[in-house]
């Protein structure tokens, strides 16, 4: 998909379809979008007789606009001036582009990028256009012998007025087109089946993405001899259940000026399908456990986003992938492990599976001495029952990293909630029988799994992102949400910007 800029009248402008912005109050916007008299008269004239209420997300669909050199005009409301924020802004996108989507129509000018926001600028703006546009048009029927038509979306003309920052423009197109791709990336990883997406399905994945990125990236595989040598029985210990072998996936991307600069390191927990093996799932709603490595799956859609990008960074993303299942080999609640830092586990329920893979990959991740880690995991029930769909929980030992991941998920409308880490819950990981339980009781689960975690990452500054209630939608809508790949994207993009003022004081 394109997204070039272009700052004229959109009655010059070879296309199939301008989007108008409209106010409540009838107010047509942003200055690129002004019409010719004629056109505006006849706006006037629709919202005037009631034919168009521009309530947030309301669509109008007008065949005929004199003056426009268009084939259709689409009035889309914004709501009242007053109430326009980032969220109604993000809703009044998604209606635009959801009513695109079904038009037969390539070609498309949008006025989207003057509308007044408090504290967003244009590139932002056009950053939201192009990932919107990019979720409307995503389709997953690979399974399908009967396919809805595709959308015929591919040119996405940003109108700026004369007052407005073209260049701006222009470079949140294209991150808004790399995010966008990115997240449509994780989505097809977590929709996908387990029967198909399997650990070594996914080890492939990072192959071709290797090969793909004319030696921007590199990738190293880790299957289970290597994991064995390494001392990763904790990681093993999940898979061992399933014929399914486990993988141990690792890519580098070296974007910085300095190969030494130390990198950033993600970590997604890649379930692959999750039984919740000898401590058994009920039936109900069992199939959404292909989701459980969407933790993995918005580690290859940041990468995907990193490489069209090109930020100059150090990253190192990591993938911890086994399947979950139930046979005579598998682990048993009781069971005692030994992790690859050395520290024993007393497995009290083998269905909080997903820290015993990411303990050994945050213990491997010691070796890159890395700037910041950050985990991004399914992990537990607990974080949908404290914050339901809307907010990531965020857990991290170091309070910048954590306020830095925040800010991230603010500018890229992939919000996440900070919870508390203190040493009060350690207390519920005591085990009689080893170093620390792998469950700590139903109180503060969400926590208590992160306190867990900690205890491998004391090497570094580190955040752990619980994408439980926020990766995946249930019901007549489901599917895998591609979050957090804003969130990351971001922070990576932060983090660019601040080595830059860092030298530039020096």
């Amino acid at each position: 998909m394109e997204f070039p800029v272009q700052t004229a009248n959109p009655a010059k402008t070879e296309t199939a379809c301008v989007v108008v912005p409209v106010f409540k109050d009838g107010e047509l916007l942003p200055a690129a979008a002004k019409l010719d008299d004629v056109s505006e008269r006849l706006i006037g004239q629709l919202i005037d007789r009631g034919d168009f209420d521009a309530k947030l997300g309301n669509v109008l669909m007008v065949p005929f606009a004199p003056g426009l050199n268009a084939d259709r005009l689409m009035l889309v409301g914004l709501g009242e001036r007053d109430k326009c924020r980032e969220g109604a802004f993000r809703k009044t996108l998604d209606a635009a582009f959801t009513a695109l989507a079904a038009l037969p129509v390539e070609d498309v000018a949008v006025a989207f990028t003057d509308v007044p926001l408090p504290e967003r600028d244009c590139q932002w703006k056009a950053r939201m256009v192009a990932e919107a546009a990019h979720r409307a048009v995503y389709r997953f029927d690979a399974f399908k012998s009967d396919k809805p038509p595709a959308s015929r979306l591919k040119r996405i003309t940003l109108l700026v007025s004369q007052q407005g920052n073209a260049e701006g423009a222009r470079e949140g197109g294209r991150i808004g087109d790399a995010i966008g791709r990115g997240v449509a990336t994780t989505r097809t990883l977590g929709n996908l089946p387990g029967n198909v997406c399997t650990p070594s399905y996914l080890a492939e994945q990072a192959e071709a993405l290797g090969r793909s990125s004319n030696g921007a990236l590199s990738v190293e595989i880790l299957d289970e001899k290597a994991l064995e040598r390494l001392g990763a029985h904790s990681l093993l210990s999940v898979g061992r259940g399933s014929e399914q072998p486990s993988r141990l996936i690792v890519m580098s991307y070296q974007g910085a000026e300095n190969p030494d600069e130390a990198p950033h390191v993600l970590i997604g927990k890649g379930i692959t399908f999750d039984t919740g093996g000898i401590s058994l799932k009920p039936g109900e709603a069992m199939d959404e456990m292909k989701f459980d490595m969407c933790g993995a799956a918005s580690v290859f859609g940041t990468v995907s986003a990193v490489l069209a990008i090109k930020p100059r960074v150090n990253l190192v993303a990591i993938v911890a992938a086994a399947e979950n299942m139930p046979d005579g080999r598998a682990t048993k609640p009781g069971d005692i492990i030994k992790t690859l830092k050395g520290l024993s586990v007393e497995v009290l329920n083998t269905d909080a599976e997903g820290r015993l893979v990411l303990c050994d990959a945050l213990t491997y991740a010691e070796r890159f001495e890395p700037a910041s880690v950050v985990d991004i995991a399914t992990l537990t029930g607990a974080a949908i029952i404290a914050l339901g769909h809307h907010a990531t929980g965020l857990l991290a030992n170091d309070d910048d990293l954590a306020l830095n991941l925040l800010d991230a998920g603010e500018t890229a409308w992939d919000r996440a909630w900070h919870l508390p880490l203190w040493d009060e819950y350690q207390e519920q990981l005591e085990s009689n029988f080893a170093d620390l339980a792998n469950i700590g009781g139903k109180p503060a689960g969400t926590i208590t799994a992160a306190c867990f975690l900690s205890r491998f990452a004391d090497e570094f500054p580190w955040a752990h992102l619980d994408i439980a209630g926020t990766a995946w939608s249930s019901g007549k809508q489901k599917g895998a949400s591609g979050r957090p790949v804003g969130l990351l994207t971001q922070y990576l993009l932060d983090r660019e910007t601040d080595h830059e003022v860092e030298i530039n004081d020096d």
